[in-house]
């Protein structure tokens, strides 16, 4: 078999997205057929709205979301060395992102931030974008549960 099923996975910083993360590893853990899992983070910058102002970036976003990346692999490999975990940080909105990303996928995980449904009705969402945009199955993890996905992984506490 030449296929290896990859599994995407959307981290934004967020416990919702390590939880995610943690949920991938626990998959790979129980297939039997070769899996990867690759990490995307995407960030966007936006000049200030203030024509006189000169567009200065105290931190640069590329940079955190670097930064954000490597600190949920590596929590997640902690938990699961043998695991394969690519990242990729992307310019653009999370939502496009992620749906390009996924679309040779074999699955797209995400985190829920349970946000309310008068939320996602004035603001929209990355996941209810990347459930509908998305040509692979998307796995929503929901932010608030007591258990950890894996066994060796603590239960994040919601934010």
């Amino acid at each position: 078999m030449d296929h290896t099923y990859l599994i995407v996975v959307g981290i934004d910083g967020s416990p919702a997205a390590q939880r995610a993360l943690a949920w991938a590893v626990t998959e790979v853990d129980r297939r039997r057929e070769p899996t990867s899992v690759q990490a995307i983070t995407s960030w966007q910058w936006e000049p200030a709205d203030e024509p006189e102002s000169v567009a200065v970036r105290p931190l640069d976003p590329r940079d955190a979301a670097e930064r954000v990346l490597t600190h949920a692999i590596a929590v997640a490999r902690a938990v699961s060395p043998d695991v394969a975990i690519a990242g990729e940080v992307l310019e653009g909105d999370p939502a496009a992102t992620l749906i390009r990303a996924s679309a040779g996928a074999d699955m797209l995980v995400l985190g829920s931030h349970g946000h309310s449904e008068a939320f996602h009705a004035v603001l929209g969402s990355v996941a209810d974008a990347c459930v509908r945009g998305a040509t692979c199955p998307v796995v929503v993890i929901p932010a608030h549960s007591g258990a950890a996905f894996h066994p060796n992984l603590p239960a994040v506490a919601p934010a």
